[in-house]
């Protein structure tokens, strides 16, 4: 397989082009083509020892979504416009301890690794999580998950970009009520799973009024 080499000045152009859009056009709907390639790029995406300790939730339901309107409080009205909206969910220490069935799973079924390779590479995980991290709580475990679960959010937010969909990644939700509704209605397992991020999909209803702004590189960046 061969990469395909793309242009800096294009991939330039996609980041000045993306922005967290704040309202969508509602006439406007992803193609079914179009969610499935950004959730396919969630997928692709690299995480920590390969674990992919995450799971996605497309919010097709009106039902549903108007369920999550009260505990929406950073962004209801890309709750009430957006083409689609997604849940990123991260795994909680049940599912990503190094001696957990799901790893098993995961490096037997999934990777098809050898016995032997299992063996030795559940050993450098032990390792990594008992004595490296120190990820000695749930609470650890579940943050060590959750920047996995964001380099697919921000592989999302790209690709959406690179084909021409807007986005927005959203924080603003009260967490504990949220996973609550999740297990109520939407039948998740929340002794698995924990909610990490929303993210809606769309198209702009207008362009920013105001160009992208940063700060200048040279105050984020340090060469020894």
């Amino acid at each position: 397989m061969k990469a395909t080499i793309i242009s800096k000045k294009d991939i330039i152009d996609v980041f000045q082009y993306r922005h967290a859009t704040k309202e969508f056009d509602t006439s406007k709907k992803l193609s079914n083509d179009d969610i499935n390639f950004i959730l396919q790029i969630a997928n692709l995406s690299p995480s920590s020892f390969g674990f992919e300790p995450w799971h996605f939730v497309v919010v097709k339901s009106p039902e549903l979504r108007e369920a999550l309107r009260p505990i929406v409080t950073g962004a209801p009205l890309r709750l009430n416009t957006a083409s689609h909206f997604v849940l990123g969910l991260s795994m909680k220490a049940p599912m990503t301890r190094w001696n957990s069935t799901y790893l098993m799973h995961l490096l037997k079924e999934v990777k098809q690794f050898p016995e032997a390779v299992i063996k030795r590479y559940l050993g450098l995980i032990k390792e990594f999580q008992e004595n490296d991290f120190v990820l000695d709580t749930d609470r650890k475990m579940f943050d060590w998950a959750s920047k996995q679960a964001y380099i697919a959010l921000g592989n999302m937010l790209t690709a959406a970009a690179m084909i021409g969909v807007d986005s927005c990644p959203i924080e603003g939700f009260i967490k504990e009520k949220a996973e609550v509704l999740l297990s109520e209605k939407f039948g998740l397992d929340m002794e698995k799973y924990g909610l990490s991020y929303m993210v809606a999909f769309g198209y702009r209803k207008e362009n920013p009024k105001r160009p992208k702004s940063r700060r200048n590189i040279k105050d984020i960046i340090t060469w020894k």
